[in-house]
């Protein structure tokens, strides 16, 4: 889908299983713009999962190719750009997020994101003896860093046409529009 939107990409940032993805899909289309999934893109140009990824070249190389893609993508308009979760983890990336001032923290608490993705295999920083005691340490970690940089933090665990809407009105013209 092309879009005519000049305005700054709206990033959508949070934990894993908070929503990103989805709510970033119905945002685009509820506004008639692209959709970016920051970690499938890196997929597609990679042609691997993000799991091999790290296996491969562990969370830095991973990192890396997030930071890389991430310059890439803030000077691109017209986009809902859904991050991975450790985005903020580097302050080039949170500098970046910063200066394209369109960014929604999607708060989701560890219950809720554990909950969403016990089953998931595919999550590296997962795979470990505690998933939920995994995830409040990540939770704690990037919490910070996540309202450092976003311009609105909404809370996930709730209706994704409700939450949608909600955006729609509070987001700045430019980043809806």
């Amino acid at each position: 889908m092309s879009s005519l939107f000049t305005g700054p990409p709206t990033f959508l940032i949070g934990m894993m299983g908070a929503g990103k993805s989805t709510l970033g899909r119905r945002l685009a289309a509820a506004t008639g713009r692209e959709f970016v999934d920051l970690d499938r893109e890196i997929e597609r140009r990679t042609g691997v999962s993000v799991a091999t990824i790290f296996e491969i070249e562990g969370e830095a190389g991973f990192r890396l190719r997030e930071m890389q893609l991430l310059a890439e993508i803030v000077t691109r308009p017209g986009l809902v750009v859904a991050t991975g979760g450790g985005v903020v983890l580097d302050p080039l990336n949170r500098a970046r997020l910063l200066a394209s001032r369109c960014v929604v923290y999607l708060h989701a608490e560890p219950g809720l994101i554990f909950a969403r993705i016990r089953h998931d295999r595919s999550r590296p920083l997962l795979q470990v003896a505690d998933p939920l005691a995994r995830i409040r340490q990540l939770v704690i970690q990037r919490d910070p860093l996540y309202r450092e940089v976003a311009d609105l933090v909404v809370e996930a665990g709730r209706d994704a046409t409700t939450i949608v809407k909600e955006l729609k009105q509070l987001l700045p013209s430019p980043c809806t529009h």
